[in-house]
């Protein structure tokens, strides 16, 4: 065995030694509340009365994993791409570890911070910050004009049709039973997906925007990096949700819906409003006062609760401190979005379907790429439909490249000025 295959097979028994290592380590599962505690709260709302919820995490001990981990990372290099990627996974596991060591106290916002950020932190590029952004969607969906949405864009279908719906759409996209749609009444948020199944909120209303947007995002992005990741012989912890993949995979999945024309301002404007909460918490603001704040941005009841409950979760409920998993919609989308431009630009679209090798960051597909050309990694064996359309995405990605160059601020007040 040569130095380079030698080299291989180290880093691909430590990345198996991972695998094993964090498989108690979910996060979402964990730190998520039952359906139980969104139905008392709301009975008491309904009543008048808005109390806090009561909410009981397990007590965890991840010390020996986190022994494991730390042996994993001494173990590798980190001057080989493989290594490198296993250092600053083997971390991020660590971190999530800790964070749920300390679930219900005020560490757990601490170490949130640590795996996703905060809403004020600069966009990439050195832009405005993420608060700010949330503001500019939320600001454009509340000036909207409310007349010009078609009658169509407000029908309302169950999740018993939509779980039909998606379930048709993605046998058709497989040719045979790949990902199941399934209903789930002890769901709080309205989906979730994995490599082979979706979950649905039972008594859930969706509309026509939902349909389109669950698949790009949950289905065409999230299961399928989980499925092209558990192909790979080498790396197959590229099929996990590591926390340090979390902003380029939401990143994905949100640009996915954008690019195929999925996503609405009504979207944007949800996402957004996550990302104020998230601030408005960290800087005191207590579940009532976050779950009013919805309530006064036009959701209802039980979308204010299931809303809110995304910005406690695992964090004390009084004020001060949030799980600020959400900040990373509106950073990932722009880290993508410039992404595939500058791919684009230096004529390395391959990269961007690579990134749909399994659940990456932007980083790793790029210290891949020699890893992809010598067949070490496996390129995607699923791809969705505007990745695998290279000369459509090219010719989208192109017009923004040269759109960017137009600056509003000379047209602003003057349109007549793009008369022909």
């Amino acid at each position: 065995m040569n130095d380079q295959a030698a080299d291989i097979a180290h880093h691909a028994e430590l990345d198996a030694r991972m695998v094993a290592a964090v498989r108690g380590i979910k996060l979402l599962s964990l730190v998520s509340w039952p359906a139980s505690a969104q139905q008392r709260f709301l009975e008491r709302h309904a009543q008048g009365r808005d109390e806090l919820p009561h909410v009981a995490y397990p007590k965890l001990d991840f010390s020996h994993t986190r022994h494991e981990l730390d042996a994993i990372a001494a173990a590798a290099d980190p001057a080989h791409p493989l290594g490198a990627y296993l250092v600053d996974s083997t971390r991020s596991w660590s971190i999530a570890a800790e964070l749920l060591e300390a679930l219900g106290t005020d560490a757990v916002s601490t170490h949130s911070i640590r795996l996703f950020g905060r809403p004020d932190e600069p966009l990439p590029g050195n832009g405005p910050t993420g608060r700010a952004a949330a503001q500019h969607f939320i600001d454009i969906a509340n000036e909207l004009d409310h007349e010009l949405i078609a009658p169509e864009e407000q029908v309302t279908i169950s999740a018993t049709a939509l779980q039909l719906q998606l379930q048709v759409d993605l046998d058709g996209f497989f040719g045979e039973r790949v990902i199941e749609v399934t209903l789930d009444p002890d769901m709080i948020a309205k989906a979730a997906a994995g490599a082979q199944r979706i979950r649905l909120r039972t008594g859930a209303e969706y509309t026509d925007y939902d349909r389109h947007q669950l698949l790009q995002h949950e289905a065409f992005v999230h299961s399928l990096t989980a499925l092209n990741g558990r192909a790979q012989p080498v790396l197959p912890s590229l099929a996990l949700s590591s926390p340090r993949t979390t902003a380029t995979q939401e990143g994905l999945a949100t640009f996915a819906e954008q690019i195929t024309g999925s996503i609405d301002i009504e979207r944007m404007k949800r996402v957004s409003l996550r990302i104020e909460a998230v601030a408005m918490a960290l800087e005191g603001a207590d579940f009532i006062q976050v779950f009013r704040y919805f309530l006064a941005a036009g959701q209802s009841a039980a979308e204010s609760f299931a809303s809110a409950q995304r910005v406690f979760r695992g964090v004390p409920l009084g004020g001060g401190h949030a799980f600020t998993k959400d900040t990373v919609y509106l950073r990932g989308l722009i880290s993508v979005h410039t992404f595939f431009r500058w791919s684009l630009r230096q004529d390395k679209l391959r990269l961007c379907r690579l990134l749909f090798a399994g659940k990456m960051t932007l980083g790793d597909v790029q210290r891949f790429e020699p890893l992809f050309g010598n067949g070490t990694l496996v390129p995607a064996r699923y791809l969705p439909q505007w990745v695998s359309r290279a000369n459509g995405l090219a010719g989208m990605l192109a017009f923004s490249l040269f759109a960017n160059r137009i600056r509003l601020d000379k047209v602003d007040g003057d349109a007549s000025t793009l008369d022909l």
